[in-house]
């Protein structure tokens, strides 16, 4: 599936309007006619391709894409996947290949994979101006999908007053303030974040959403009704968390909350699978790791939120609210 998004196998078949033969993709992308043959064949056993065979010219496979892959595998769909299934095949793929190292030493696998301290866990992601860009490409692309399940969970139209710790690409920003048109939402991340999410992904007309440079665990987290932290608790041990969570607490106006939107594992960890190897990703990838339901109101309960609910929306990621 990486490969052939890397070779632009499904934007090829979606421009085309028709089926083609392994022949002519290959001759359109640059590949070998063998090489490439086999991977559209491996992709009709995953479904991401279909084919069919005809007679003109001697017996010979038709292949087309799939709905899922018109969907979310090409660059042009709306809910198009390609950026994050690049960043996956580019930086994630190569620390699986230490997966067993993980496991015996218990930490993150960058120094193996690209000679970055494991105590950065943002290092590979943002190792370079590309490869941030790719990254945050793709979670915009994840929140094209899940985002709006996520924020409409619970009722959020009483909180006015945003911050969206880590909001990268402004997505979940978006999406916010489209289904609650009252609220802005300030999109706390780094310097360099900031800078690329203002040039490539919002528009100066989205006036409801703003920017704060900044880290939010060494610098000061300004005063909000409603803070939102997506994928970003699942990054750190329960320390950091628990560090996190309580400057938070701290910056929270009373009667406002903090939303946790993460991959929630069944109490007794059977389950779902997506989260079990997300969990492993996490192992790979930060100092992290995917967790309960139980284990989240824990860490919100250590930093003083309280009433705390849980929805599960049936997607990959769930949503967790603690009030003030």
């Amino acid at each position: 599936m990486f490969t052939a998004c890397e070779l632009g196998v499904f934007d090829l078949l979606l421009e085309s309007g028709k089926p083609l033969s392994s022949d002519a993709i290959a001759a359109c992308l640059g590949a070998s006619t063998m090489g490439m043959e086999r991977l559209l064949d491996a992709c009709v056993g995953l479904k991401l391709l279909a084919a069919e065979m005809t007679l003109e010219g001697g017996k010979e496979a038709l292949y087309r894409n799939t709905e899922i892959s018109n969907i979310y595998l090409t660059k042009s769909s709306p809910k198009s996947q390609y950026h994050i299934m690049m960043y996956y095949s580019n930086t994630v793929y190569l620390c699986w290949q230490y997966l067993a190292d993980a496991v015996r030493e218990g930490r993150n696998q960058y120094e193996r994979a690209f000679g970055i301290s494991p105590k950065d866990p943002f290092g590979a992601m943002y190792r370079s101006d590309e490869e941030m860009l790719k990254f945050m490409a793709g979670q915009n692309s994840v929140w094209s999908i899940c985002g709006r399940d996520v924020l409409a969970a619970f009722d959020l139209s009483p909180f006015t007053q945003i911050y969206d710790l880590g909001g990268g690409g402004g997505a979940l920003a978006r999406e916010c303030v489209s289904l609650y048109p009252n609220s802005t939402v300030t999109i706390y991340d780094l310097p360099k974040v900031v800078q690329v999410a203002k040039e490539q992904f919002v528009s100066p007309e989205e006036r409801q959403i703003a920017f704060h440079e900044g880290d939010f665990f060494n610098d000061s987290i300004p005063e909000a009704e409603l803070y939102i932290l997506s994928k970003i608790l699942h990054d750190w041990d329960d320390d950091k968390c628990k560090q996190l969570l309580a400057k938070v607490y701290k910056a929270c106006k009373p009667g406002g909350g903090v939303l946790l939107v993460e991959s929630l594992l069944n109490e007794d960890k059977s389950g779902p699978v997506e989260t079990q190897l997300y969990s492993m990703n996490m192992l790979v990838q930060t100092e992290g790791k995917e967790r309960t339901a139980a284990e989240y109101s824990k860490l919100l309960e250590a930093a003083g939120f309280g009433v705390i609910r849980v929805r599960r929306t049936g997607k990959l990621y769930d949503a967790v609210l603690g009030r003030k």
